[in-house]
């Protein structure tokens, strides 16, 4: 027998080795398999995980809110020192390993919470080829983990060892640039550009550059919405239901953009990592390449202009010449009696009196063939003429077209008189009209004949749109603002950033079902219109 085994210590031992060795790569295989649960980690996740090899913690907060108090481990990344002006690259490998970034690392990104700086980060890691189950976002950040006890510290996190992070390729398809931008908003149908700033800069009450306003059909979506109340983000439901109720849909390609590309991270987070839309970009330039350009790119201030139309560009496009070349598409409707507009009325209008419109808004069928009759064609824009300005006649009547489904319809913001102080001709003529056949809206539409129509994303608000309540208003959320407060003493609307503070003070949110009521239907109509003209996504009318 051999001495060496006989009492049996080599075989304890060689069993004693192996036990170690298992115990070796069950302690070692957790730290090997570190997977992040989504492009969000929560404050409790974060606090089991913390001090693994394998995760770096980047702290996007400004320099002075990190030295203030940090999570232990956090490595400062200061975006404004390296997203201002653009780095090649090479550059940004650069300054990437000199975070400690590493292949294969988990990495999460964090910042004071309900912040743009997170997201603009990890937008910037993802686009410069770090593979996205790699990255995520501390959700509620710096707010929500002291707000669950989470430890933090002043002293300065020792600056890591230079990693050897490899990149893959440059995504360019999460960045969209100008001149793909600015075509973008002239096709809003198959493009969404969603502006993250807030409503007094979308507004112009508020501007960064020389000119206040925003990107001429951009969707006011402020970062600030997409955050709940303790600073986590809003759940991917709920983003897809803000998105959707303000007309940003998942077939679009979604370009996000601010002022300076910043605060415009947070809805491409929002919508692309969370909510799941496909196709979501960043303009990194933002509003700052727009107002840069030499072509003096055009800027809006109210969300719709286009519903007001003026004498010059009526007179320019309803010129005899391109009528008779068949280029001009505009069917001019003057809503004034038949009376005065015997007396004088542009030169190729049809009488449309605002009295009989009203008589007949239960009567679409009625109205539909009054407008056949006169010629005016579903599909092109109708312009409203009548005394001037945004007045009672004049949007009832611009609501009853949208109802029955007119591609466009505008108001023509000058008066009749104004037209022929202008120099423009009128004439007493009624013109001879070429019927054709206008089918009306069959379904939907603005109008609410029953309070039970209708049924929005989110909860329905009344708007009292005159001095008195009218009576038998159904149950729900109310507010009151008489239009005459929104208008100028000569019918014009007020300045979109005067109105926008209005509708604040007043209570009625852009995510409602807006239901202007008055006491007459033409109360509510303007309303309506300057609702719209301000870009409210959900807004109707209930008669009386």
């Amino acid at each position: 027998m051999n001495p060496h085994i006989q009492d049996g210590r080599p075989r304890a031992l060689q069993a004693l080795r192996a036990a170690l060795a298992i115990l070796f790569l069950l302690l070692l295989r957790p730290a090997l398999a570190l997977e992040l649960p989504g492009p969000l980690v929560s404050v409790e996740w974060l606090q089991q995980q913390l001090g693994r090899e394998d995760l770096r913690l980047l702290d996007a907060s400004l320099p002075p809110q990190h030295a203030a108090g940090h999570v232990p481990g956090a490595v400062s990344v200061n975006l404004y020192g390296y997203a201002i002006h653009e780095r090649s690259p090479a550059q940004m490998v650069e300054l990437l390993r000199s975070w400690g970034l590493n292949p294969g690392q988990r990495i999460v990104v964090m910042d004071q919470g309900g912040d743009s700086m997170a997201p603009r980060v990890y937008y910037d890691l993802l686009r410069l080829g770090v593979p996205q189950q790699q990255l995520a976002i501390l959700d509620g950040g710096l707010a929500r983990w002291k707000a669950l006890g989470g430890a933090l510290t002043q002293d300065a996190t020792p600056a890591p060892a230079p990693g050897r992070l490899e990149l893959g390729p440059l995504r360019e398809e999460l960045r969209v640039r100008l001149p793909e931008f600015l075509a973008a908003s002239a096709d809003p149908q198959r493009h969404a550009l969603v502006e993250a700033l807030e409503p007094e800069y979308h507004y112009g009450g508020r501007r960064f550059f020389d000119r206040a306003g925003h990107v001429p059909n951009a969707i006011l979506a402020p970062s600030e919405d997409f955050f709940n109340a303790d600073k986590t983000f809003k759940s991917p439901a709920e983003i897809r239901r803000m998105a959707l109720h303000l007309g940003i849909r998942p077939e679009q390609q979604v370009h996000a953009h601010c002022g300076g590309g910043v605060a415009a991270a947070v809805p491409f987070f929002a919508l692309r990592m969370l909510a799941g839309y496909p196709d979501v970009r960043l303009f990194q330039e933002s509003q700052l390449a727009w107002l840069r350009d030499e072509r003096q790119l055009p800027f809006w201030t109210y969300g719709r202009p286009q519903l007001l139309r003026e004498a010059d560009w009526l007179a320019g496009w309803d010129a005899p010449l391109l009528r008779r070349m068949g280029v001009t598409r505009i069917a001019v409707l003057d809503v004034r009696e038949p009376a005065a507009f015997a007396l004088g009325h542009l030169p190729h209008a049809q009488n449309l009196p605002a009295g009989w419109i009203e008589r007949h808004l239960h009567d679409p069928q009625a109205l539909a063939a009054r407008l056949g009759q006169q010629g005016v064609r579903p599909e092109d824009e109708a312009v409203i003429v009548g005394d001037g300005g945004i007045n009672e006649a004049t949007a009832l009547s611009l609501l009853a077209l949208e109802q029955l489904g007119q591609r466009q319809v505008a108001l023509l913001r000058q008066s009749v008189d104004e037209w022929g102080l202008r120099g423009q001709s009128l004439s007493r003529e009624t013109l001879a009209a070429q019927p054709v056949a206008y089918a009306p809206r069959t379904r939907g539409g603005p109008l609410l004949r029953q309070p039970g129509q209708g049924q929005g994303l989110y909860p329905r608000l009344y708007l009292v749109s005159g001095a008195e309540r009218p009576t038998g208003l159904p149950a729900g959320e109310l507010r009151q603002l008489p239009y005459g407060e929104l208008l100028q003493a000569d019918g014009a609307p007020k300045p979109a950033h005067e109105i926008w503070a209005l509708l604040k003070k007043a209570g009625v949110s852009r995510y409602a079902e807006v239901v202007c009521v008055g006491s007459r239907p033409g109360e509510a109509a303007v309303n309506y219109l300057l609702l719209r003209l301000m870009g409210f996504s959900d807004v109707k009318v209930l008669l009386p």
